[in-house]
């Protein structure tokens, strides 16, 4: 029983890997549209959810198969649920990274800042994502809790981003609009920032069987 477990739980550790690599490959095409404005592309990204939802479906089914034939306990059981939860947290950052696509079509006109805050913000969130995981598969305390530093990083990098575009939005009305989608987009990446932070709190939960919050 306990080879079948082991195996069971390298086989979630591998879909969430998976997972998470379609994850990154949603948030850069849709960061990739946002840079073009090609609506063209954006309609592309927002119907490429599916694959995440079947693996979000796959995690929840092994899962519960492992939880009835296994029949796991104490650590093992806590990293199964574990699993569901994180799967959870990659399916909404799909869900935000496809906003974002979302908000392209809605953008008229060429940008009105050249963007390298937001772009920054997506390659931090897309590392703390990356980081989550792997401490996940390595069950790394330590790489669980540098994802709150970097959450902190995420955080301000946002406030700045809101603070260029407000001033940008008062000084030209006609970038009213345009400004209000970037500061979403903005707040699109610090809550798949959130996502990655969860992982890290899964973490430490499989660990420890405490719950820490890390979005302080």
């Amino acid at each position: 029983m306990r080879q079948s477990l082991n195996e069971g739980q390298l086989g979630l550790t591998k879909l969430l890997k998976d997972m998470g690599e379609e994850v990154g490959r949603i948030l850069k095409g849709c960061m990739e549209t946002l840079l073009s404005l090609d609506r063209t592309q954006a309609n592309f990204w927002i119907t490429e959810d599916q694959k995440v939802n079947d693996f979000e479906r796959q995690v929840d089914d092994l899962c519960v198969l492992l939880i009835a034939t296994q029949q796991p306990v104490a650590k093992d059981l806590r990293k199964i649920i574990s699993a569901m939860k994180i799967s959870t947290d990659l399916e909404r950052m799909a869900d935000l990274a496809i906003d974002i696509a979302k908000i392209v079509r809605r953008i008229d006109g060429p940008l009105c800042k050249p963007l390298v805050d937001i772009p920054q913000m997506a390659e931090m969130a897309l590392g703390m994502m990356r980081q989550g995981l792997e401490a996940y598969a390595s069950e790394n305390m330590e790489l669980a809790h540098e994802l709150a530093e970097l959450d902190d990083q995420v955080d301000r990098l946002y406030k700045k981003v809101v603070r260029d575009l407000l001033v940008i939005m008062t000084e030209a009305t006609e970038n009213l609009d345009q400004g209000m989608y970037l500061i979403f987009v903005g707040r699109y990446l610090e809550r798949f920032a959130d996502h990655a932070t969860n992982i890290g709190e899964n973490v430490i939960y499989i660990a420890t069987a405490s719950r820490q919050d890390l979005n302080k």
